[in-house]
């Protein structure tokens, strides 16, 4: 299951799963963007669904709708840039991107826990650096750090590992914005050591990795896929 997987990193992630023959469950919150996606066809084994990840009561229906589940990916994530400092919006994005991945957990930790299963969280670069303009999507990604280390702890007895994964500038509709404007793409090229931004593909080989037997013994870890852009001294 993945949420947020009707767009974006998580759409990339889902369709990585299912291209190996996975059965996944891609959830996203737009009824328009969905609708699109199953008049597109494509992969077997990939189907889309309506998911307010707020909505606890929605959580639970939908989890406890499946027989099993092997593998949650919480990809559900907004920003919404110098609108942040309004508390309303604040806790919105807090809700989105950080209670959700909690509430998700909860719902489908007995799942998990009876075929051995893993979650996966999205954090990101932000997790470790600053930008101004989104104190609330900074610090709900700074807190998936923190809850992806306590339930690897608190879920590990069941065989449940959790590992993140931090992305850094990667071609979304969320940077938009930033890779459109010659400018800004060539500055964050600049500081990128592989010289070049991500693609949303960079990121499923390591969702795999991480929710594969090569993993076994790999938990509570983050897993920055960044192109080494943190790390850059200047």
């Amino acid at each position: 299951m993945v949420s947020g997987g009707t767009s974006g990193i998580g759409l990339a992630i889902a369709r990585g799963f299912a291209a190996l023959g996975a059965t996944v469950l891609a959830t996203g919150s737009s009824e328009d963007k969905i609708a699109g996606l199953r008049r597109e066809g494509g992969i077997a084994g990939l189907t889309f669904r309506s998911l307010d990840v707020r909505d606890r009561a929605a959580v639970q229906a939908v989890v406890g709708g499946l027989d099993a589940l092997d593998v949650l990916v919480n990809a559900a994530g907004i920003a919404r840039p110098h609108r942040e400092f309004e508390e309303d919006t604040f806790l919105e994005v807090m809700d989105v991107n950080l209670n959700a991945a909690m509430r998700l957990a909860m719902a489908a930790r007995p799942l998990l826990a009876r075929r051995g299963g893993s979650i996966l969280n999205f954090a990101s670069m932000l997790s470790y650096v600053a930008d101004a303009a989104v104190p609330a999507y900074g610090a709900s990604k700074t807190g998936i750090l923190g809850l992806t280390r306590h339930l690897a702890h608190a879920f590990g007895p069941e065989g449940i590992r959790v590992n993140a994964i931090s992305p850094g500038y990667h071609r979304t509709d969320m940077t938009r914005e930033l890779w459109e404007d010659p400018g800004a793409a060539a500055k964050i090229e600049a500081k990128t050591a592989v010289r070049r931004w991500g693609t949303t593909e960079d990121l499923v080989g390591t969702a795999l990795f991480l929710a594969s037997p090569a993993a076994a013994y790999v938990t509570g870890a983050d897993l920055p896929v960044d192109g080494g852009y943190v790390v850059s001294g200047f």
